[in-house]
């Protein structure tokens, strides 16, 4: 199978080391604004030759579109213009609904699969892909209804390469589902980060007495901004609400220390411990 990566990154390049090593994919283009990435994607043998996008999409059998999401809703609708009856086009982008809703009267949506691997790290760039970063992760394909037959089968069959277990949920209910669990953890860590580094600027030492607790928490920070600031933007307001949320629990510790509640405390320590029970 003939593959164009758009999106030679961590995600887009952990995709086709993986993809290679199961030797699904015969020969791999790389499609990326950034030369460097082609370059280093190249050098890494993570694809096997850069191209244009017309070029790449015309001559593949499966397009993946590993790129920013507001970069990929403005996007796919030029892609799915480009593909025939048997191709098949991908995303791999953590919101689904604003990119569902750009093609929803597309001629061409049946050839699209909607896609979230739910991984990712900090890090960015052709030089971070992992080649088994999906194995044993959620593979979400959202409103498989809308997509062709034989375009699920095959993007089914990259899930499994991808060693990963496949989820289908509608795009609204992924969107409020990564709010939760992925939209609101990296806001809260740009805050903390935010936080300490208005601290250190009164105190030089803080870093250097920080734990692994801080640096895990704050790992998130690191994410870059191109990435992110497009995910909270199509994802506003299911981000907004859990937002909401987030800030009434931490008035609820803030007020049991100021009123020297501890009974209180211990109790909203207890109840978050229960989380033990669902992430082990």
């Amino acid at each position: 199978m003939k593959i164009s990566i758009i999106g030679v990154g961590l995600i887009g390049g952990s995709m086709a080391l993986k993809l290679r090593e199961k030797n699904i994919a015969s020969f791999i283009y790389g499609i990326d604004n950034s030369q460097l990435h082609i370059n280093e994607a190249l050098d890494l043998k993570i694809i096997d030759a850069g191209a244009d996008l017309e070029q790449g999409v015309k001559d593949s059998d499966l397009i993946i579109l590993a790129i920013p999401v507001d970069a990929a809703r403005k996007l796919l609708p030029s892609v799915l213009d480009l593909v025939s009856d048997h191709q098949t086009v991908m995303d791999a982008g953590s919101t689904k609904a604003g990119i569902v809703g750009a093609v929803k009267n597309h001629p061409k949506r049946s050839r699209f699969v909607a896609f979230h691997p739910m991984w990712g790290t900090e890090n960015n760039g052709p030089k971070s892909a992992i080649a088994e970063s999906f194995s044993g992760k959620a593979g979400v394909i959202c409103n498989k209804e809308e997509s062709a037959e034989d375009a699920l089968n095959v993007v089914e069959n990259i899930v499994n390469a991808l060693e990963m277990h496949t989820i289908y949920m509608n795009a609204e209910d992924h969107d409020i589902h990564t709010a939760y669990i992925s939209h609101i953890s990296h806001i809260t860590s740009y805050a903390l980060a935010n936080t300490v580094l208005e601290k250190e600027r009164e105190e030089e030492t803080i870093f250097q007495l920080a734990s692994s607790g801080f640096s895990s928490t704050v790992r998130l920070a690191k994410s870059h901004p191109e990435m992110w600031v497009p995910i909270f933007k199509q994802n506003k307001e299911n981000v907004l609400d859990v937002l909401n949320e987030h800030i009434t629990q931490l008035r609820k510790f803030k007020s049991a220390l100021e009123k020297e509640n501890y009974e209180y405390l211990e109790e909203l320590i207890t109840n978050a411990n229960r989380i033990r029970g669902i992430l082990r």
